[in-house]
C-alpha cells in the first residue's frame, strides 16, 4: 500500500484497491422461509401428532388422520407467521455505514458511495458524519468521536492525530481528516457482527418445559395404548379392533389442543406486552421473562432518561437551583437575585465553550449534539444567555478538549472562556479555597460536575492552550445530571419482591454508575463496584462474584457482557440482558433473554434481542416480568385442563378393553379429536388471558415444571375421574333405560343416543373444568367472573358447538352419536355440579393440610 497524501489516492489506484464486493459487511446467510416452516411441523411435539395422523389412517380412520394433519399444519403456520422476522444482525449492521462519504482523490474534495470506500482513502470528517470504514486520524481540529455503540462508553472520545476510529461510530464534535485502515469484512464492526452470529441462543425454559410435557404425555400414551391392546387381546378381543382401540387411547392422551393453545396464548402475551411499549421477538420468550431470575441492565437510557440538564450552579455569590424540563429553555430559578445574576455569567461563559445545541422539533425541545453539550445550551437559555453554539465570531480561537488536560477553551471578544472537570480548571484559578469542596459535594450526589472560568485580555497568536489557561477567573461550579426515569425506583422494588437480581453493566466510570445505583435504589449494603478490566478470568469466580443484588459493572467491553451472562446462566440463572449498542449483540443473543431499546438503541441490537422495549425503560421489562409469569400460570391452567379432558376420553376405551367388549365404546375416536379440537380449544384459550394475580410478583419465579405432581393428582385424580365417571353413567344409563344388558350387542340407535349422552357430559364437564381452572387454590364460585368476560363468551360457544354437533344429522352422523333422550341429558347435565364440587373439596382440603404444615413449621 502506498502512503495516502494530501492529494488523497489517485482515481486508478483506488479502482485496484477496491475489495471484491466494496466496502461492506459480511451477510449472514439468508433463513430460508421454507426451512422455517419445516421446523414448525417437524418439533417433537408436531412429529407425534404426524404418527396419531398415521396410525388413524392405518386404523382405517382416514377421517382423524386427515384432522390431527389440518391442526399440526395450521399450528405451524400461525407460529412460523408470528416468528418470521429475519435474524440478521449483519444486515442491520451495514445500516450503520452510511451511503455517501467525502473523500480526496487526485487532490479534488468529492463524495462517493461508501461501498467504494478502499483502503488508503483520504476521508474528510466533521461533526454528525458516521463512520464508513475503520481510519488513522492524520489531521484534528477538535475532534471527538462518539464510540458507545462499540465500547458502551457515553462520554464521546477525544480523539488526536494518529489515533484509530472505527466504523459506525458517529463524529460529534469538530472537524479533520484520516485514512482508510480497514473496509468491509476487515473492520472492527465486522468482527462483532461475526462475534453475534457465531453465539447460540439459549434454549428457553418454556421450550425445555414442553418438551419434557411431551416425553411424558408420549411414553403414557404410547404405553398405555400398548396395555390396552394387550388387555383386550388377553380378554378375546379381535387383533383388528384390538389395534383400532390402541390407537384410539393413543389419540385421547394426546392433547391436540395443547399446541396451538400455547402458540396463540403466547401470542396474545406478545401483544398484551406490545400494548405495554415491549415488542417480542420470540414467542417463548413471553413465558421465559417469567423465568427471569437475574437482570443486567444499561445506565444510561434504561434506568436514567438519558437527557442531560443543569440542575444546581454554585458561585461565589451564591447557589441557584434550576428546576426545569428536559431540554426546553426556560426554567424556574432558585436562588438570590445577586446568586442568579453570578449564575447567568457561568451561562454565559459555558455557552461559549458549548458545541451542542437545542432545537425545536414539533411540540418537543431535542438535544442536537452531545446531550451535555445540549444542556449547557439550554442552561444559558434559561438564564437568558443567547447561546453561541450555533456559530462564533470570526477572530475565535478555539482550544479542544483534551482528555489529558481535561478542558477546553474558546478565545472570543478578547474574553477566554474555560470548562472542563473541576480539578483541572480549578488548578490554574484564582477563587474561593471551598470552590474544590462544592464540586465534591457535588459528585457525591451523583452528578456530573464541571468549573467554568474565564480570563480577559488578548491572546498572542502563537500561544497554545496550556500558555493561554493560565490566571484563570473562577465564575462556578456546574452540576448536570441524566435524572432517573419515573418509576426506576419502584420497578427495582418490585424486582426484590419477586426474587430477581440486578445488577447494572455500564461503560461508565465506576463512580457514576455507582451514583446513580445508589440514587435509583439498586445500590445495597453488600454490592460492589466492578471494573470490566478486574472481573475474573474463571467463569465460576466471575459467577460467584456476581450473583448477588444490586452490582455495578463499570467500563465493560463486549466480551465482558457475553462472559458475565454465560457465567450467571452456568449458575442457573434465568438471564435478562439489555442493551442498545453494536457491542451489546452477543451478550443479548447468548441471553435467556435478550432486551434491547427500541428508541435509543441500534438496529444491531434490536435483531439480536427476543424483546424490543419501544420506551427503552427499564419499569416496562418489570410489566414484561409480569405478563411473563402469568402466562406461565395460564399454560399451567389449560395444560390442567387439557389433562382432565384426557382421563374422561380414554375412560370409555379402558371400560371397553378391561371388559372384553362386555360394555360397548361410549365415545369413538372421532368424537374425541372433535371434543379436543371443536369443543375444549375456545375455553383453554380463554383460560389464556385469565389476567395476572395481584400477587403474582410476591416471591421468586416459579421454579416449579409445568407438569408436576401436584397437577397431575387434580387433573389425573380428581377433576378427570369427576368428569369420566358423570359421562360412562350417563352412557349406561341410556343403554340400560332403552333395554341393553351387559355383554348384549347394542342397537346401533340405542348406542348412538347413549355416545351423545357420554359426549355431552364430557363437553359440560370441560365447561365446569374451565371455571375451575381460573385458581389453583380458590373454588370457582369465589372468583369473579367479570375478571375474565372471555371465558363467558368461550363456553356460550361451546354449549352452542355442542348443540349443533347434536342436531345437525351430517355432523352427528359422522360422529357416530344422536341426541340424548332428556334422562341422558339430565344425567350429562350433572357433570357440571360433579366437577365443582370435586375441585372445591379438592382445594379445601389442600388448604387445611397447608395450614396444618405452616402451623407445624
Amino acid at each position: 500500500m502506498t502512503a495516502t497524501t494530501e492529494r488523497g489516492l489517485g482515481s486508478a489506484e483506488a479502482a485496484a484497491r477496491r475489495p471484491p464486493g466494496g466496502n461492506r459487511l459480511p451477510e449472514p446467510p439468508a433463513p430460508s422461509p421454507v426451512r422455517l416452516l419445516v421446523a414448525q411441523l417437524v418439533h417433537f411435539f408436531a412429529l407425534l401428532l404426524w404418527a396419531a395422523a398415521g396410525l388413524a389412517v392405518v386404523g382405517g380412520l382416514p377421517q382423524l388422520g386427515i384432522a390431527i394433519v389440518v391442526v399440526v399444519v395450521l399450528n405451524g403456520v400461525f407460529a412460523f407467521v408470528q416468528e418470521y422476522r429475519a435474524d440478521r444482525a449483519a444486515d442491520a449492521l451495514r445500516s450503520l455505514v452510511p451511503h455517501r462519504v467525502t473523500v480526496v482523490r487526485d487532490g479534488l474534495r468529492q463524495q462517493i458511495d461508501a461501498v467504494d470506500l478502499v483502503v488508503g482513502d483520504l476521508v474528510l470528517l466533521e461533526a454528525g458524519d458516521r463512520l464508513a470504514a475503520d481510519v488513522q486520524v492524520v489531521d484534528v481540529h477538535g475532534l471527538r468521536v462518539d464510540e458507545s455503540t462499540l465500547t458502551g462508553e457515553s462520554e464521546p472520545v477525544a480523539k488526536e492525530r494518529g489515533e484509530p476510529a472505527f466504523a459506525g461510530c458517529f463524529v460529534v464534535e469538530g472537524e479533520g481528516a484520516a485514512t482508510v485502515t480497514a473496509v468491509g469484512r476487515d473492520t472492527r464492526l465486522a468482527s462483532i457482527a461475526l462475534m453475534t452470529r457465531t453465539v447460540e441462543r439459549a434454549r428457553t425454559p418454556l421450550s425445555r418445559e414442553l418438551h419434557r410435557v411431551v416425553r411424558t404425555v408420549t411414553a403414557l400414551a404410547i404405553g398405555l395404548g400398548l396395555a390396552c391392546f394387550a388387555a383386550g387381546f388377553l380378554l378375546g378381543l379381535p387383533a383388528g379392533d384390538g389395534f383400532l382401540f390402541a390407537v384410539g387411547v393413543t389419540v385421547a392422551l394426546v392433547p391436540e389442543g395443547l399446541l396451538p393453545t400455547v402458540t396463540l396464548s403466547l401470542a396474545r402475551g406478545a401483544q398484551l406486552l406490545a400494548r405495554d411499549k415491549a415488542l417480542v421477538r420470540r414467542l417463548e420468550s413471553v413465558e421465559t421473562l417469567g423465568s427471569t431470575t437475574f437482570i443486567c441492565t444499561d445506565k444510561t437510557g434504561t434506568l436514567t432518561q438519558n437527557r442531560m440538564a443543569v440542575v444546581e450552579v454554585w458561585a461565589p455569590a451564591g447557589t441557584v437551583a434550576v428546576h426545569g424540563i428536559g431540554y426546553e429553555p426556560t426554567a424556574q430559578l432558585d436562588g438570590s437575585p445577586r446568586a442568579v445574576d453570578a449564575a447567568r455569567e457561568v451561562a454565559r461563559a459555558a455557552a461559549v465553550c458549548s458545541t451542542g445545541r437545542i432545537e425545536r422539533t414539533g411540540a418537543a425541545w431535542q438535544a442536537v449534539g452531545d446531550p451535555m453539550e445540549a444542556a449547557l445550551d439550554a442552561f444559558a437559555q434559561r438564564l437568558g444567555v443567547p447561546g453561541t453554539a450555533t456559530g462564533a465570531p470570526a477572530g475565535v480561537r478555539r482550544f479542544a478538549f483534551d482528555p489529558r488536560r481535561r478542558r477546553m477553551s474558546v478565545w472570543v471578544d478578547g474574553v477566554l472562556s474555560v470548562k472542563g472537570a473541576p480539578d483541572s480548571v480549578l488548578a490554574r484559578c484564582t477563587g474561593p479555597a471551598d470552590a474544590g469542596g462544592v464540586a465534591a459535594g457535588m459528585a457525591a450526589r451523583g452528578l456530573r460536575v464541571l468549573a467554568v472560568a474565564r480570563r480577559p485580555g488578548p491572546l498572542p497568536d502563537d500561544a497554545d492552550a496550556d500558555e493561554a489557561e493560565q490566571e484563570l477567573e473562577l465564575l462556578g461550579i456546574v452540576g448536570l445530571e441524566d435524572p432517573p426515569r419515573p418509576g426506576v425506583r419502584e420497578a427495582l422494588a418490585d424486582c426484590r419482591r419477586a426474587g430477581i437480581s440486578v445488577a447494572m453493566i455500564t461503560g461508565d466510570s465506576g463512580a457514576t454508575g455507582r451514583a446513580i445505583a445508589e440514587e435509583v435504589g439498586l445500590w445495597r449494603e453488600d454490592a460492589v463496584v466492578v471494573e470490566g478490566a478486574d472481573l475474573p478470568e474463571s467463569p465460576d469466580e466471575l459467577g460467584t462474584l456476581l450473583d448477588r443484588d444490586g452490582v455495578v459493572v463499570c467500563r465493560v467491553a463486549p466480551e465482558d457482557k457475553l462472559r458475565i451472562a454465560q457465567a450467571l446462566q452456568a449458575r442457573g440463572h434465568v438471564v435478562g440482558m439489555t442493551g442498545d449498542g453494536v457491542n451489546d449483540g452477543p451478550a443479548l443473543r447468548a441471553a435467556d433473554i435478550g432486551v434491547a431499546m427500541g428508541a435509543g438503541g441500534t438496529d444491531v441490537a434490536r435483531q439480536a434481542a427476543d424483546l424490543v422495549l419501544l420506551d427503552d425503560h427499564f419499569a416496562t421489562i418489570v410489566i414484561a416480568v409480569r405478563q411473563g409469569r402469568a402466562t406461565f400460570a395460564n399454560i399451567r391452567r389449560f395444560l390442567t385442563y387439557h389433562l382432565t379432558d384426557n382421563v374422561a376420553e380414554l375412560a370409555p376405551f379402558l371400560v371397553f378393553s378391561l371388559t372384553g367388549g362386555g360394555i360397548p365404546l361410549a365415545l369413538g375416536v372421532l368424537q374425541v379429536l372433535a371434543i379436543d379440537i371443536a369443543t375444549d380449544l375456545l375455553p383453554a384459550l380463554a383460560l389464556g388471558a385469565e389476567p395476572a394475580s395481584p400477587h403474582v410478583l410476591d416471591g421468586p419465579p416459579p421454579r416449579r415444571r409445568l407438569l408436576d405432581g401436584r397437577l397431575l393428582r387434580r387433573a389425573l385424580g380428581v377433576l378427570g375421574p369427576a368428569e369420566a365417571t358423570v359421562a360412562m353413567t350417563a352412557f349406561l344409563v341410556v343403554l340400560v333405560s332403552g333395554g341393553w344388558t351387559y355383554g348384549a350387542a347394542a342397537d346401533a340407535a340405542l348406542l348412538a343416543t347413549a355416545s351423545g349422552a357420554a359426549f355431552t357430559a364430557v363437553v359440560l364437564g370441560q365447561l365446569a373444568n374451565a371455571f375451575a381452572c381460573r385458581s389453583g387454590t380458590r373454588p370457582a364460585w369465589r372468583l369473579d367472573w367479570r375478571s375474565n368476560r372471555l371465558l363467558l363468551g368461550a363456553v356460550a360457544i361451546e354449549v352452542l358447538v355442542l348443540a349443533a354437533m347434536l342436531l345437525a344429522p351430517p355432523v352427528a352422523d359422522l360422529l357416530g352419536m344422536s341426541p340424548p333422550p332428556l334422562l341422558g341429558l339430565l344425567v350429562a347435565a350433572a357433570a357440571i355440579p360433579a366437577v365443582l364440587a370435586a375441585d372445591g373439596l379438592h382445594k379445601g382440603l389442600a388448604a387445611v393440610l397447608r395450614g396444618r404444615r405452616a402451623a407445624v413449621s
